[in-house]
């Protein structure tokens, strides 16, 4: 792979700057993020008076664990605009969840949070590797999902040539790739997976192809995934981090000559860890619940919104601002299966280091009597097909859960193809157990 290490005189200069500077420059804006909320949105007004706070409370950045969070189930209840703290004639662009699990969840821009996103993309492009005058394959989706006009506004600004060619049509992907020859891809890892399997279909080989980056997220996923992926392709492999409540892609990124967990860009966002069961904030270090306020956002402010991404917040080390470990699961997507908590990151870490089998999975609970029960549907590699290796790698797996997870699973070992394919963010988990 290429020794991509960015120049240091091409960053921000806030990015190498003294952690004394960021912290005073957060303060600054906190204090106007808190008074914007305040002043022009009625729930965060309503909710802070409420809660006995006024953002005038603000004195040090300790102060913030005083005030109210934010849930996703507020943005549903203030469907469509109730949060937007300008006028909605000043709103430039809008974006919203697919709604999957009730009314979407809707986010507004304004011109200068528009810039500030691409100027964050940019950044975080940057870090990954890609430089001005790449050529840059955007696979993400392009729509209401923040991911694909997110990725091509920080291209573009960057100063790189984009392909729009959003998800889907995935031999056209791999064609595209072969024809027009980009230094960068950004996808979501699960659909990275699905071009890989398309350049074996095609007889391809993918350490040949020109890819040199690869900036995947949108989803959860594993260092084993990286691996897969860096050694196929011959190329760098590198995290981004963002949701659409904050901004969408660009809250934070691994830097490619560390790999070693995302730099959250904190002149923009401030970042807590929290036990996600009291509230309680956790020191640097702790695992918890991830929790951001906005910093510079006009159109839609966040003050503490719960992601639900388990983490936590470590120094800075290519960059002056703190890091996040990559993201290993979400609270709210934790299965339990009698008493035990499992996420679906330590049932993919087995499947990557299983012989055998290919890197798709999906996991499916059913119930076996009165039992909760689970099974992890998996397939085997075109020479690992015959029925004897199908059962050593079902057996091997089922070992690895158990003395991972601590809970018994059924494996499911199916042909090569069987599982089902992402056209963007995996379903990883199908819950068919009985509701009653």
């Amino acid at each position: 792979m290429k020794d991509l290490t960015p120049d240091r005189g091409t960053l921000d200069p806030i990015e190498i700057a003294l952690v004394d500077e960021i912290r005073a420059r957060q303060l600054e804006r906190l204090k106007w993020s808190l008074r914007h909320a305040y002043d022009n949105v009625p729930m965060y007004r309503q909710r802070f008076d409420e809660a006995g706070v006024h953002p005038d409370d603000l004195q040090s950045l300790s102060d913030l664990g005083k005030f109210p969070f934010t849930y996703k189930s507020d943005l549903r209840d203030n469907y469509p605009f109730g949060l937007f703290a300008v006028p909605r004639e000043q709103i430039l662009r809008i974006h919203a969840s697919s709604g999957t699990t009730g009314k979407p969840t809707v986010v507004g821009y304004t011109k200068r949070d528009i810039d500030t996103w691409a100027d964050l993309v940019a950044r975080s492009m940057r870090a990954s590797g890609t430089r001005p005058g790449d050529l840059v394959h955007v696979a993400y989706g392009y729509g209401l999902f923040t991911g694909g006009l997110g990725a091509h506004y920080g291209a573009e600004r960057l100063g790189c040539t984009v392909i729009p060619i959003s998800g889907g049509m995935t031999e056209r992907q791999v064609n595209l790739i072969q024809d027009f020859r980009p230094d960068t891809i950004m996808v979501t890892p699960s659909y990275m997976l699905n071009i890989l399997e398309q350049f074996h279909k095609q007889g391809l080989d993918p350490s040949d192809c020109s890819l040199s980056v690869g900036i995947f997220g949108a989803e959860p996923w594993t260092n084993a995934m990286r691996s897969e992926v860096e050694q196929a392709f011959d190329m760098h492999a590198v995290d981004i981090y963002g949701l659409s409540e904050i901004m969408g892609p660009g809250v934070a990124n691994e830097c490619v000559e560390t790999k070693d967990g995302l730099h959250i860009w904190e002149d923009h966002f401030y970042p807590e860890i929290i036990d996600p069961e009291t509230g309680e904030v956790l020191p640097d270090g702790e695992m918890g619940e991830l929790v951001f306020t906005t910093l510079t956002k006009e159109g839609l402010p966040m003050v503490r919104y719960r992601t639900r991404d388990l983490t936590r917040l470590l120094p800075g080390t290519a960059r002056s601002m703190r890091r996040m470990e990559k993201i290993t699961g979400r609270s709210d997507d934790m299965i339990i299966l009698r008493g035990v908590n499992v996420f679906p990151s330590q049932i993919e870490e087995q499947v990557m280091a299983t012989g055998g089998l290919a890197p798709h999975y999906q996991i499916e609970l059913f119930t076996a009597g009165r039992m909760d029960a689970m099974r992890v549907h998996v397939e085997a590699m075109p020479d690992a097909a015959d029925e004897l290796s199908r059962t050593a790698s079902a057996r091997m797996l089922s070992k690895r859960i158990k003395d991972v997870a601590g809970v018994s699973t059924e494996i499911s070992v199916g042909d090569p193809g069987d599982v089902e394919r992402s056209q963007g963010k995996a379903r990883r988990v199908v819950d068919n157990r009985n509701k009653e």
